[in-house]
């Protein structure tokens, strides 16, 4: 995201999570904008703490084995934020004709799918559910999708079309057992690096207390339908610094839940 000095403000972020303190510096837009100016900047600190859980595990010789081209988890149910599918959907309509076309077609199909094995009615109603969904709460639909084996929408050549701006679960799913693990995840056990920040959940709660609705979790094939249907909501605007400040809030919230310690914000 790009922004002038003169329309931004600098916040410098101290955090503490379970894998070490995050100290960095992020631009902020003073003006009205979407909850989606601010979730590439939410995806950093998300980053940042995964890459502290990377370095602690490296010196103890786990390393990832997630290469580029290994497209093994691109087959996983991957769970957005709200804010999350309103921006993959703006990404979406920012792309050339054609490559939309491809998106579009896939997304369809991908309906079809579901619909026929019975699993797009579960997905649509973890859309609506107003509870936060823990990990064995979604482990059965978790492991029917799966079991389908169908490509994520953005997969093309098994690369990822979206990389940059692919959702924080994809950032936050590394493994340190060997690649060839990941061929058959029902089958084979493998070892996550653990995500000391999982930001889709912090622009969850984000999103539900800025609008009061229910939603926190959006299966990413349903993204793109989710956000067309809720275009007006996405619309709604926020002073840059004060939504930055809620975001950070649900930070200090779910860091809360896994580690207690100093914390501190401070912007100018």
């Amino acid at each position: 995201m790009s922004m002038t000095p003169q329309s931004s403000e600098r916040f410098e972020i101290s955090l503490n999570t379970s894998a070490g303190q995050i100290t960095t510096a992020v631009d902020v837009p003073i003006g009205f904008v979407p909850v989606t100016s601010i979730v590439p900047l939410m995806r950093r600190l998300g980053e940042e703490a995964q890459a502290l859980e990377v370095t602690r595990l490296s010196e103890q010789g786990l390393v990832p084995s997630c290469q580029k081209g290994c497209a093994a988890c691109c087959r996983m149910l991957v769970p957005l934020s709200a804010p999350e599918a309103f921006s993959i959907r703006a990404w979406v309509h920012s792309r050339p004709a054609e490559q939309q076309s491809r998106i579009m077609a896939r997304f369809a199909e991908t309906k079809v799918r579901l619909l026929s094995s019975g699993i797009w009615q579960q997905l649509s109603e973890l859309c609506e559910t107003a509870d936060q969904c823990r990990d064995e709460d979604l482990d059965g639909v978790n492991r029917k999708y799966y079991a389908l084996r169908l490509a994520c929408p953005f997969l093309e050549d098994e690369a990822c079309t979206i990389y940059d701006e692919r959702p924080a679960a994809c950032r936050e799913l590394l493994v340190t057992s060997p690649a060839d693990r990941c061929d058959n995840l029902l089958s084979n056990p493998v070892d996550t690096i653990p995500a000391p920040l999982r930001m889709s959940t912090v622009l969850g709660l984000l999103w539900h207390e800025l609008t009061g609705t229910s939603t926190r979790l959006i299966p990413l094939p349903l993204a793109m339908e989710w956000a067309e249907n809720d275009v007006r909501t996405s619309e709604q605007v926020w002073k840059g610094p004060e939504l930055f400040d809620q975001a950070l809030d649900k930070v200090w919230r779910f860091l809360s839940q896994s580690f207690s310690g100093d914390r501190r914000v401070s912007g100018g």
